[in-house]
């Protein structure tokens, strides 16, 4: 109701998407003044924004999906209020991010929120396995043009680890795909879904008694080419005396030494 008076009553709307935007707002019979704010005109738009706000006028920033200034331009904007003196307060919203580790089935107790990942398979891997050991139940969001390739990626970086994709949170075609990383990609028909998309990862589990880490591991490669193995081979014999350690992430290591 709060963010429904506000929508009302503020002197202007800057919205991600105006069109979509104002058929929300015609469905409460909201008529307030509206204008485009976006990822490719945030400096123009922010700047008259901001100067709207300095003449004693009422903003209101709405976006597309979840919580703005969350992985969106909105974030910007805030700090250049900030920085110009001009108060800023939040009406909280649907949120993905946290509707979808709430939903998950995962630990909820400690989490990480990473944002989007890299776009790029390389970095997108590398960003990967900075997270590797983290124990926190680790959220992202996703394009879905990238989610298959994403969840192949955690399989080969991470390893079998359970996931939930949701999708369209608190819309109309919401829908959570849970399982291993392996199971939710192998449910993606085309190996795409639509609309918003949110994966929530489990995080590293801790060590088993008799579990060996990456460095001893790498070790243990180094052993076994001196013996006449091969990297690939030598690799698969070292990370099978640990279960939860990445294949591709000690590959990937022993290729640096």
């Amino acid at each position: 109701m709060r963010a429904l008076e506000t929508l009302r009553t503020c002197d202007l709307i800057a919205a991600e998407d105006t069109r979509r935007t104002r058929r929300l707002l015609s469905h409460y019979d909201i008529h307030t003044p509206m204008a485009s704010y976006r990822e490719e005109n945030r400096d123009t738009a922010g700047s008259k924004i901001i100067a709207r706000l300095e003449r004693g006028r009422k903003v209101a920033l709405v976006s597309d999906a979840g919580t703005p200034g969350i992985s969106d331009p909105g974030q910007d904007l805030v700090r250049r209020c900030l920085e110009a003196g001009i108060e800023v307060q939040a009406i909280p919203g649907a949120n993905a991010a946290l509707t979808a580790l709430v939903i998950s089935g995962l630990p909820t107790a400690r989490f990480s929120f990473e944002g989007f990942l890299p776009r790029k398979k390389g970095a997108r891997r590398r960003a990967l396995e900075q997270l590797s050991e983290d124990r926190r139940t680790i959220i992202f969001h996703e394009s879905p043009q990238r989610v298959a390739e994403t969840l192949q990626d955690i399989v080969e970086v991470l390893g079998e680890r359970r996931v939930a994709l949701a999708r369209e949170l608190t819309k109309k075609f919401e829908e959570v795909i849970r399982g291993t990383a392996s199971e939710v990609r192998e449910k993606l028909e085309d190996g795409t879904v639509r609309g918003e998309v949110v994966l929530v990862v489990e995080g590293a589990s801790e060590r088993a008694p008799g579990d060996i880490s990456c460095e001893e591991a790498l070790v243990e490669v180094k052993r076994l080419r001196a013996e006449g193995a091969s990297l690939k081979d030598a690799v698969v014999l070292a990370a099978g005396q640990s279960p939860g350690l990445s294949r591709s992430r000690l590959y990937n290591a022993a290729l640096k030494e």
